[in-house]
């Protein structure tokens, strides 16, 4: 369904884990953030680009290369590809590509292109990266934390953050990489926010917003669970990281087992007490 428009910014959200992906449309050239989930939802995004495109060039962004967010890769053939670098050389490409699989095979689904990696036109390589695509320049900022390809994009003349997994509404911190780079990416969004004059914010997960407060909410909510869940395992109290567990909405073994693989990643960062 569609969760967010306006004359330049349209935000799908999947039924599965409110997962979005972003069409902006600009002068000369569209750019699909992250296509996914279901094959229907995914038909529904080229149905709209389509109805937009014209004569205008296709470009496919990806925030990171978790299987939900690459899935709809190659729905888009000719569009050019945009991603970091850490992406371009993922070092578990086939197993992405087999949870696609699985996935797909689990529910009966079929799509009506292949699965595959994203090869990258256009590779990402530092912080404040840019691109030039007609009279628009995309900023780009690397992300580690919640996986070591992560990738912030900011479309200064729309005040738009494209955040990856980053800034939920809802989703506490699930770090597959880095608590401590986790953090540092945080903070870079709080700074983004500030230096960029922010006005729409789109997370992989969750609500878009156009209210900076709530921008500022979502960065403190997350330093603030991480801050209190690092203290925790430092001083080796159980009950506490028990109790920060409960803090995920949507409890589930699916947030059980990422509340694990947090608390697992702090103690080779930080250690733990005894």
């Amino acid at each position: 369904m569609i969760q967010y428009t306006d004359e330049r910014v349209t935000v799908f959200q999947s039924a599965l884990y409110q997962t979005t992906s972003t069409v902006i449309s600009l002068d000369e050239h569209i750019i699909i953030v992250d296509p996914n989930w279901l094959p229907d939802e995914i038909r529904d995004i080229q149905d709209f680009v389509r109805s937009i495109q014209g004569d205008k060039e296709l470009y496919l962004l990806f925030t990171h290369g978790d299987f939900d967010h690459i899935i709809g890769y190659r729905a888009f053939p000719g569009a050019r590809t945009i991603g970091s670098r850490a992406l371009r050389d993922h070092p578990k490409k086939e197993h992405k590509l087999r949870l696609i699989r699985e996935f797909d095979a689990t529910h009966y689904l079929t799509r009506d292109y292949p699965i595959e990696f994203p090869e990258l036109d256009i590779v990402i390589t530092e912080d404040r990266q840019q691109l030039v695509l007609g009279q628009t320049t995309l900023h780009f900022f690397l992300a580690p934390g919640h996986c070591a390809d992560g990738l912030f994009t900011v479309v200064d003349s729309l005040g738009l953050f494209v955040a990856g997994d980053y800034l939920s509404d809802f989703e506490l911190p699930f770090i597959y990489d880095s608590a401590k780079a986790y953090v540092e990416t945080i903070q870079l969004a709080q700074k983004i926010i500030d230096e960029h004059r922010i006005r729409l914010l789109v997370p992989g997960h969750g609500q878009t917003t156009d209210n900076r407060q709530e921008m500022k909410r979502r960065a403190h909510l997350a330093l603030d669970h991480l801050e209190r869940l690092t203290q925790a395992v430092i001083a080796g109290d159980e009950v506490a990281i028990a109790s920060l567990e409960k803090e995920h909405a949507f409890f589930s073994p699916t947030t059980q087992e990422s509340h694990r693989e947090n608390v697992r990643i702090i103690r080779s960062e930080y250690g733990e007490g005894r």
